[in-house]
């Protein structure tokens, strides 16, 4: 049949990246009719608008980081996300966290569960790091500013997984002292994390 190379086309690109969009297809030069037909006929399925996977695949670890950066470019991944991100933590958060600028609505997605703060400034834009899983940039904060978000948000995901956090961060030598004190005073911290940092 005609379509039989852009079948194995599909295929094979869903294969290797995973997760795959409805633009990744136009760059291959696959018609998108053969990603409707492919759903419909339940090969693969759709994770959220425009995204979809092998419906006999297992969802990839990142999938849902994934999604989230597809559809908010502007969202940071931060505390309980970006502690597990980073393997600081064994706890399997409920929902993605995310950090957006101030005075941002929280994104309306069916899937995955969204908790959101906001920050601005430096708060914001500083300690963001930038990793590529699957061809999709996953924006998350570095170990140092995600340790100091931890203290400040300490009455949300609790004192001891701040402290946690600092502990780990330290002993796997995930960053120094000095870049945690950095990211404290930006966070406005230090006197909170002071007494912590000083017995380690």
């Amino acid at each position: 049949m005609a379509n039989d190379g852009n079948n194995e086309r599909l295929f094979r690109l869903m294969s290797k990246s995973g997760v795959v969009r409805a633009s990744d297809l136009r760059e291959s030069g696959i018609p998108r009719v053969y990603l409707t037909r492919a759903a419909a006929a339940g090969r693969i399925e759709r994770t959220a608008r425009g995204l979809y996977r092998l419906a006999t695949g297992q969802p990839s670890e990142q999938e849902s980081l994934m999604i989230v950066a597809s559809k908010v470019p502007k969202a940071v991944f931060c505390l309980l996300t970006a502690l597990q991100f980073h393997e600081l933590t064994t706890q399997l958060p409920r929902a993605v966290w995310i950090a957006m600028p101030r005075g941002s609505h929280t994104p309306r997605m069916l899937y995955p569960p969204l908790r959101m703060v906001q920050y601005s400034g430096q708060a914001y834009s500083s300690g963001i790091e930038t990793h590529v899983c699957d061809r999709v940039e996953l924006r998350v904060y570095s170990v140092a500013k995600t340790v100091a978000d931890c203290f400040k948000h300490r009455n949300k995901i609790g004192l001891d997984v701040a402290i946690e956090a600092l502990r780990d961060a330290r002993f796997h030598k995930k960053a120094t002292a000095d870049e945690i004190w950095q990211f404290a005073k930006i966070c406005r911290v230090t006197n909170v994390m002071r007494p912590y940092l000083e017995v380690l």
